[in-house]
């Protein structure tokens, strides 16, 4: 099948290529009657417009590079295909990259803003200075996924993770249980400081001592952080979990030492992965709207495209627990209180 061609729509309406392009982008005198004829021809013929051609004259290349740290972790893809949906919406096009930490960070911003890029989405942040950032950002408008509290000054989404890190210790404390330990993300992360900030809290509300385990965002970092809780004392009757995957490698730990989930130890997850309706227990867990966020980003960045002077701030997406298996009442043999 042939391409049709701006010729191909001004022959049909019987006007000059100028008059379509006009009618097409909405630029110079067309009236209303003859834009829209232009328009249905162009729908008929299936005309679809030359993006690169446009985009110079509008100073856009109508691409954004998206950055994440770990492609293999589930969270990222579903996050990356609402960004995708947005993006399509909006008639960009999605450069992917995966840099897990500053060095190759700096290098892959590096080549997207080589590919002039209208702008990045930065899911997470690499460098452990604001001041790194900005110089591998350069002037290109950028957002930040998930890191609002260090980064004041950079237009961020994220997800209410304070109220995450609270709601699945509420849920466990109404559920009887009085010694639950939190397995954390890596330290120094927003995320992470939100979320075990959140346990506390419900923790202190409930008059409960604290235990937090630093873990990481890996189900082998689960299953490690896990052994360790198992080693110490005094034994816990539950545990949250830095996401989903920590959940999943701190059951497979649990199982390993003899104890059932969720008779022995109630286990909530963070995230709600795919996976997590998948696994045996099924994983009671934080659900954030992953698609909304990689949706919520691309719309910030073209806000921020738009006018680089007002940084957008949106509020914080929400959150809810979703109730499956692995968490359940405390067991009067295991009762720590």
């Amino acid at each position: 099948m042939s391409v049709v061609t701006i010729r191909d729509v001004a022959r049909a309406a019987g006007v000059s290529t100028t008059t379509v392009s006009r009618a097409l982008s909405e630029t110079g005198r067309v009236s209303a009657a003859t834009r829209e004829r232009i328009r249905r021809i162009a729908r008929d013929l299936d005309f679809r417009p030359n993006e690169l051609a446009r985009s110079l004259g509008a100073s856009r290349s109508m691409t954004i590079g998206v950055v994440v740290p770990d492609i293999t972790n589930p969270f990222f893809p579903q996050l990356i295909a609402g960004a995708e949906t947005a993006a399509r919406e909006s008639h960009r096009t999605i450069f992917l990259v995966q840099s897990p930490d500053g060095p190759s960070a700096a290098d892959d911003l590096a080549q997207l803003r080589a590919k002039q890029v209208d702008g990045i989405i930065l899911v997470g942040n690499p460098f452990p200075h604001p001041a790194e950032l900005a110089a591998a950002v350069g002037d290109t408008p950028l957002v930040v996924v998930d890191r609002g509290a260090s980064l004041p000054n950079v237009a961020t989404v994220s997800s209410d993770h304070r109220l995450g890190g609270r709601i699945g210790v509420e849920h466990l404390v109404a559920l009887g249980h009085t010694g639950i330990a939190h397995l954390a993300g890596p330290a120094g992360l927003d995320v992470t400081q939100a979320r075990s900030a959140g346990y506390r809290e419900a923790m202190a509300a409930a008059g409960l001592a604290p235990r937090v385990v630093t873990a990481g965002f890996s189900a082998e970092d689960g299953e490690r952080a896990a052994r360790l809780l198992l080693a110490g004392s005094p034994p816990v009757t539950a545990v949250t979990a830095a996401n989903d995957l920590v959940a999943i490698g701190a059951i497979r730990a649990l199982s390993d030492h003899g104890l059932d989930v969720p008779g022995d130890v109630s286990v909530i997850g963070y995230d709600d992965i795919g996976l997590a309706s998948f696994v045996r227990p099924a994983l009671t867990t934080v659900r954030q709207p992953t698609d909304e966020l990689g949706r919520a980003a691309v719309r910030t960045l073209d806000a921020l495209i738009a006018d680089p002077a007002s940084p957008p701030r949106p509020a914080p997406l929400p959150v809810a627990l979703v109730e499956r298996d692995s968490a359940g009442a405390v067991s009067t043999g295991r009762a720590d209180a």
